[in-house]
């Protein structure tokens, strides 16, 4: 399935700073009987969100409307505990397509770069600065360039170059999944085979 092209995201962001976030508490085990993609986002953060009679708690950071934007910033650790690719479905399902944290786990970050979200990494200090701005003023944005593998907080000099592996940079340059990824070069995979001795 393809996703959306991630080239340049400029977006206000959602603050969540909050160390070890594990994958239970993004999308709880209850919620994943479903077979498909779709409805994950409805419970993102199930538990933080709402009260058990299902109404909205007033305090947490997605019920407030001070806050939007598809870029969400954690804090360290983010994604940590089980390896069930349903935290980063929820995550894009939501409507975020980029997740800033100062450290991933690595099978999140792999999952997220599987389905179209871009997780990149920030030191701790630029990591906090973001968290102050944003404290600061709700509406402050964050550029992401994916091509160039740079974040900068909008307005000021403040930015930060971050890792990506180089084929998963070029599948999100593309809105290539892997399944993509492999019907794009498929004459260059039937010649190899033709040409190949066994």
């Amino acid at each position: 399935m393809a996703y959306d092209k991630f080239d340049i995201l400029t977006s206000s962001a959602v603050p969540l700073p909050i160390e070890n976030v594990d994958t239970d508490q993004i999308i709880p085990a209850r919620f994943l009987k479903a077979t498909e993609r779709k409805g994950f986002g409805d419970n993102l953060f199930r538990d933080w969100r709402y009260n058990a009679d299902n109404t909205p708690k007033n305090d947490f950071v997605l019920n407030n409307s001070s806050y939007s934007g598809k870029i969400l910033v954690g804090g360290k650790n983010f994604g940590s505990g089980s390896s069930r690719e349903h935290a980063a479905w929820a995550v894009y399902d939501y409507g975020f397509r980029c997740v800033v944290s100062s450290f991933f786990a690595d099978i999140f970050r792999n999952n997220c770069l599987n389905i179209g979200v871009l997780p990149v990494q920030v030191s701790a200090d630029f990591l906090q600065q973001i968290f102050d701005a944003i404290a600061a003023n709700p509406e402050t944005e964050l550029k992401v360039d994916l091509n160039a593998q740079t974040i900068t907080l909008v307005g000021t000099e403040l930015q930060e170059n971050f890792d990506i592996n180089a084929y998963k940079k070029s599948n999100m340059l593309n809105g290539f999944d892997d399944i993509d990824y492999l019907l794009n070069i498929k004459d260059d995979i039937k010649v190899f085979a033709q040409t190949t001795p066994l």
